[in-house]
């Protein structure tokens, strides 16, 4: 699972970065801290509704663009496939003993 503060860091790193613009930048625009947009952006601080307004207001973003989890599909079909094993795994565990269990009680 996800955390949103991680979501959220790594969007606005994003953003901010694709707009050629330093922390201290996006800090003097949303009329904060340089050191409290590293905190957002390693996840070390969430922001106040107030803020989210203000840090997607700067970067000329709808406010849920900040929230938006983008999916990697290599890591998708890795998660899918190690699922899919572990599933395979737990059946063929379960049907050798089974199996066991019937050949003990034929003896």
């Amino acid at each position: 699972m996800t955390n949103i503060r991680d979501v959220l860091a790594a969007n606005l790193k994003k953003f901010r970065q694709a707009r050629g613009w330093s922390q201290a930048f996006l800090a003097e625009k949303t009329e904060t801290s340089t050191n409290y947009i590293g905190m957002l952006e390693n996840s070390n601080k969430f922001p106040s509704s107030e803020m989210i307004h203000k840090l997607s207001h700067a970067l000329g973003i709808d406010p849920t663009e900040l929230f938006y989890k983008t999916i990697d599909p290599v890591n998708t079909m890795k998660n899918y496939q190690k699922a899919a094993l572990e599933d395979i795994q737990e059946i063929l565990n379960s049907t050798i003993n089974d199996k066991i269990k019937n050949l003990s009680h034929n003896k």
